[in-house]
């Protein structure tokens, strides 16, 4: 991958040129952002940068041997690291469906990825023998380039394992780099964080966002529009939304609103039948649509400020909102849709998911007191 493949992150993409020309290069680097962001992105087309025969001042040439091998994630000198999941598994044992996954999405998240993986509802490690390997791994010689790269995916899996690493990773064999592609510095041993560069990757704005939907995926500008302003900087997002344009989440949420403020028992369960046969995918994206609409709703009844992420008629439907709706029952409406969106991706029955949440959603909006007893 090279660096002209990545939309926006031009402020980190020079920062990791600069170090590369000036030779003052990291042995150890976590490259932190929120997911679809692009960091893994951002850390293979650094590693095909260094690894370059033939390298311009800006970008990999993309041609050369190594370049080649680089872009079908092949180069010998270049190893990944990523959750899996069993208690011995290791990251070598993967790299078919890993290399698969990443040729169709280098912007996947955890959960595409353990799909991939046909993990079901098993959680996802990096394991005390994945760092044995990694140790191992590391010791060898370069095979073809100037260095040898571990890129490790969400280090957050790592957990005290991690340990076992430190000191690879404060005295690292020679010409050898530590990408870290994190996106949750909490979840991050402090001895990890204390030998790290951090390298800053921001969301993806919302001008690169529509330009790059408009120029790679053939969307109109209001189509690109629209998904940036739903998926609010992650890419991954707006590509898996592409395919469900037609969906009208905002009539559909809203009108799951109304019904749940009402309590019409009939015309809930109705909904609820309906809105299970639709497919996951386009639940998840009803759920994050409601999420964005509750996050900017919260601007307005803070602020006041009306220059907020919504089209005219939402806009309108928010403020009305704000006379009948409370903060205390944003952040309980908040957590219910978050813990649907969490059940949903461990394949709950949505139909017995959301009549719940029906009932839940109808207790918040019309009993305050309850509102206020849970916030």
């Amino acid at each position: 991958m090279q660096f002209k493949q990545i939309i926006g992150q031009q402020q980190a993409i020079s920062q990791l040129i600069s170090a590369v020309q000036s030779d003052r290069l990291p042995h150890a680097q976590i490259f932190l952002g929120p997911q679809g962001a692009g960091g893994l992105s951002l850390a293979l087309a650094f590693a095909q940068f260094v690894l370059c025969s033939n390298p311009s001042e800006s970008d990999s040439c993309g041609t050369c041997p190594a370049c080649t091998k680089s872009t079908k994630f092949i180069h010998p000198d270049v190893h990944f690291s990523f959750p899996t999941v069993g208690s011995k598994m290791v990251s070598t044992n993967f790299y078919k469906e890993w290399r698969t996954a990443l040729t169709a999405n280098p912007y996947l998240n955890i959960n595409q990825w353990l799909q991939a993986i046909l993990a079901e509802n098993k959680q996802g490690n990096i394991t005390r023998d994945e760092c044995v390997s990694i140790v191992k791994k590391l010791s060898f010689k370069t095979f073809e380039g100037s260095h040898k790269v571990l890129i490790m995916w969400l280090p957050e899996y790592l957990g005290k394992e991690g340990n076992r690493l430190l000191k690879l990773i404060e005295e690292p064999p020679e010409n050898t780099l530590f990408i870290l592609v994190a996106e949750n510095q909490e979840l991050i041993l402090n001895t990890i964080l204390s030998r790290c560069q951090i390298l800053k990757v921001n969301k993806i704005n919302d001008v690169d966002m529509i330009s790059a939907l408009q120029e790679n995926h053939g969307l109109s500008e209001p189509e690109a529009s629209r998904i940036a302003f739903l998926t609010n900087g992650n890419l991954n997002e707006a590509i898996t939304l592409i395919g469900s344009l037609e969906t009208d989440n905002s009539a559909s949420f809203l009108e799951w609103f109304r019904l749940c403020f009402t309590g019409r028992p009939a015309e809930m369960l109705k909904w609820t039948a309906e809105f299970s046969t639709i497919g996951r995918e386009n639940q998840k994206q009803f759920i994050r649509y409601g999420l964005n609409f509750l996050r900017e709703y919260l601007l307005i009844k803070t602020t006041g400020n009306t220059d907020v992420r919504l089209q005219p008629n939402e806009l309108a439907t928010a403020n009305k909102m704000t006379k009948v709706i409370e903060f205390h029952q944003i952040e309980q409406i908040n957590a219910l849709l978050n813990d649907c969106y969490y059940y949903i991706e461990r394949n709950a029955n949505v139909k017995v998911l959301f009549l719940d949440a029906s009932i839940q959603l109808n207790k918040i909006l019309k009993n305050k007191a309850y509102a206020k007893q849970k916030a």
